[in-house]
Parts: C-alpha cells; sequence; structure tokens
C-alpha cells in the first residue's frame, strides 16, 4: 500500500498543513524558534509514517513518531501557554493531534 494513501498519512498531512498555516501568524519572537521546530517535528512525523510503512520492523519507528506527536503537543502547549495561540485554535489543533495519535497507537497495536 502507498504510504500516502494511508489515513494516518492523511491526518499527518492536515496537521502538517494547519501548523504551516498557523506558524505564519506567530510573533517574530516565536516563528523562527519554536515555530520553526513544530513544522520540523510535523515534517518529521509524516517522514516516520513512510518509514513505518515501507518497514518489516515497525515498532520502533512507530514509537519514534509518536514521540514526535508528542513533541508537537508540547510545542502547541507552550505556544498557548505564551498566549500566542488562542483556545479556539488550541482545541482544533489538538483534534487533529489527538486523530493522528489514535491512529499511531492503533497501527502500533496492530503490528504487536
Amino acid at each position: 500500500m502507498l504510504y500516502n494513501c494511508l489515513p494516518v498519512y492523511k491526518a499527518s498531512y492536515d496537521l502538517l498543513l494547519e501548523i504551516f498555516v498557523f506558524t505564519r501568524n506567530l510573533s517574530r519572537e516565536f516563528k523562527y524558534t519554536l515555530g520553526q521546530d513544530l513544522k520540523t517535528e510535523a515534517t518529521n512525523l509524516i517522514v516516520g509514517i513512510y518509514r513505518a510503512n515501507k518497514s518489516y520492523e515497525k515498532q520502533e519507528i512507530l514509537e519514534k513518531t509518536r514521540e514526535r506527536l508528542e513533541v508537537i503537543r508540547l510545542y502547541i502547549r507552550i505556544l498557548k501557554d505564551l498566549k500566542e495561540v488562542n483556545m479556539k485554535r488550541f482545541a482544533h489543533i489538538n483534534q487533529k493531534i489527538e486523530l493522528v495519535s489514535k491512529q499511531l497507537a492503533g497501527w502500533q497495536n496492530s503490528k504487536k
């Protein structure tokens, strides 16, 4: 199966796009630090999904990919606490994160 047909890939790609859109509006102080790190982690999340789909041994890759998602969740929380993200946007992004998280967990559990 092509990795870009996987529901988890599609959900992760939606999250990536959301992150790219919302980091445009960050203040200069955070745009090139947390914002850039957030975009990098989201991009690496998708790379992890590609690698897991391609690999025979998926467990370690899926675990690292789930860790990346938790880093994304942490960065978003920091930005909310710094008042760079309003509550509505924070909730919306967290729904996308949760969707990806559930799919990664399901994929990981199915491979145990």
